[in-house]
């Protein structure tokens, strides 16, 4: 009977977290939106914000494979997310030097003041949704 208590809870908090991601998710894609964006563009925004070159002078960007490492997202919708990113110059893409079969991803100069003036909404919707 104790197991089956401990099992319950686990189940419980595990059905809190998901409710709690899902309120939080909705609540970024809608303060999101009014700048154009999702919950989901935004994660591959700020991801690519940390990826400049050593000497800060431009973007440097991720493989698309690092960039799925970091996001919850499967490689062909993030494939579809980062091409309607490009389409809206906020990212562009080009070969890897290193590995030409690979594709790098970085913010363009759009995408970096777009980044920086919804940088301050998620974090809100963050402090007010993760603080209550």
């Amino acid at each position: 009977m104790a197991a089956k208590n401990v099992e319950q809870a686990l189940v419980t908090q595990w059905r809190g977290i998901l409710a709690l991601h899902a309120r939080i998710q909705c609540e970024l894609d809608r303060a999101l939106h009014r700048h154009g964006l999702c919950g989901s563009d935004f994660e591959v925004l700020d991801v690519l914000a940390g990826a400049l070159d050593e000497d800060d002078s431009g973007p440097y960007g991720y493989r698309v494979q690092q960039i799925s490492e970091r996001v919850h997202l499967s490689q062909s919708a993030l494939s579809r997310l980062v091409a309607r990113l490009e389409e809206d110059g906020l990212v562009e893409r080009s070969m890897c030097p290193e590995d030409r079969r690979g594709v790098r991803v970085a913010l363009t100069p759009k995408g970096r003041v777009i980044y920086g003036q919804v940088l301050p909404v998620q974090r809100a919707v963050l402090h007010r949704m993760l603080t209550d």
